[in-house]
């Protein structure tokens, strides 16, 4: 399913994710993977989700592909929020830093994007993931690619 063309092509980027937000519209990863839009603003988003046992890796703690996600949807997110109806964006590059372990105990995090320059054809984010109490789990930046139909 495409968000973007079920919820319409004629809306700019913080109008889709706002009414993303407001009917809580998940792409099937956001569904598989329980992460949620929580909000969005020109140039930031917020994104949160409470991982459990099911997105554990071998070694008893969150499997870093579920961090990675969370943070690429908040980076995407906050590139998406500064564009235009007709544009669109895919990710050239994502570094990730993993700062320490997530468990369920851990409970909600919220993984918060920013878009740190934003051009006709590049834009450049970067993103925390955050526990309730601010404790930094993980953080990246990002290099999207700028896409007109």
């Amino acid at each position: 399913m495409n968000l973007l063309h079920e919820i319409g092509q004629h809306l700019s980027g913080i109008e889709l994710l706002n009414a993303i937000v407001e009917a809580d519209h998940r792409p099937g990863i956001g569904k598989t993977l329980d992460i949620r839009l929580a909000s969005a603003e020109d140039g930031r988003v917020v994104l949160e989700a409470s991982p459990d046992v099911n997105v554990y890796n071998p070694m008893g703690t969150v499997h870093g592909g579920f961090v990675a996600t969370m943070l690429d949807f908040a980076c995407g997110y906050a590139a998406l929020s500064k564009l235009a109806s007709g544009q669109s964006f895919t990710t050239i590059e994502l570094k990730i830093s993993y700062h320490r372990a997530l468990m369920r105990e851990t409970g909600t995090v919220r993984a918060e994007g920013k878009v740190i320059t934003a051009g006709r054809r590049v834009a450049f984010t970067e993103a925390r993931l955050i526990d309730a109490d601010g404790k930094v789990y993980a953080s990246a930046t990002s290099s999207l690619l700028i896409l007109s139909s």
